[in-house]
């Protein structure tokens, strides 16, 4: 999650287990997925980046493999032997790498309960240009056809920060069209608008209310997707002052991610 995510996503190689986790659960705090997710987010199959931006909703390691967040997946219990394997090689050789993490590999697909058994459906939500016509995609399959999977998505859609909602959801499309160096210093920029307090105290609030507090109450401002107004977005996106000096990235140390 978070940071975490963001360092080991640009690896080489990725290697998920039978215990990984992966979210981006931020607009639930009032913030937006950042550490380079509106970069690789935005290049996942479909609209499933967008769908796990707004959501937050977790993706186990088989499902990671199954979109490419992960390269490879091996159970848990043979982490120390690929560590060993690994440990062993005297080349960093990255078909050697591959090679080795392949004898560790399994094959695996997703169970009938995951979201990729529901992809168009998904895909047909949100794909839409707005968090409001994605919200009314949803009411309305949920409505045709009695999904829960529909029922749930629009509840965690409620819960979250409006304007993390459509602070996000820019973000997601944006980075379709960016380098990972581009998203980086833009999700800069956008996480100092979100914790100044000049736009919106939702970060704070949203902290507050689900890890300080712990009441999963929290007073979101504005409190509904028509009371944001479409230059408080933009506030988000907008260069720093003069008085705040741009993210400078290590670019001439290492060739840039695309």
């Amino acid at each position: 999650m978070g940071g975490g995510a963001g360092v080991s996503i640009p690896g080489t190689f990725r290697v998920a287990t039978d215990k990984t986790v992966f979210a981006t659960p931020e607009t639930q705090i009032g913030f937006h997925p950042d550490a380079g997710a509106s970069f690789y987010l935005s290049h996942l199959p479909g609209y499933l980046g967008e769908y796990l931006a707004l959501t937050g909703e977790k993706l186990n390691g088989v499902e990671m493999i199954s979109c490419g967040l992960a390269t490879h997946y091996s159970l848990s219990a043979r982490l120390p032997s690929i560590e060993e394997r690994l440990g062993t090689l005297v080349t960093d050789d990255p078909s050697v790498i591959e090679a080795s993490l392949d004898q560790y590999s399994d094959l695996v697909y997703p169970d009938k309960r995951s979201v990729f058994h529901r992809i168009e459906t998904l895909d047909k939500c949100f794909g839409h240009d707005t968090v409001e016509e994605i919200i009314d995609a949803l009411e309305s399959e949920a409505t045709g056809s009695y999904d829960e999977w529909c029922t749930s998505t629009l509840k965690k859609l409620k819960e979250a920060s409006p304007l993390s909602l459509k602070v996000s959801l820019r973000s997601i499309r944006e980075g379709r069209f960016q380098t990972l160096d581009q998203c980086l210093v833009r999700e800069y920029r956008m996480s100092l608008q979100g914790i100044s307090k000049q736009v919106s105290n939702d970060f704070c609030e949203g902290v507050r209310a689900r890890l300080v507090d712990k009441n999963f109450a929290p007073k979101w401002d504005p409190p509904c997707l028509e009371n944001v107004p479409k230059d408080m977005v933009d506030n988000y996106f907008l260069p720093l002052s003069e008085f705040e000096p741009e993210l400078e990235l290590p670019t001439k140390l290492r060739e840039a991610f695309t």
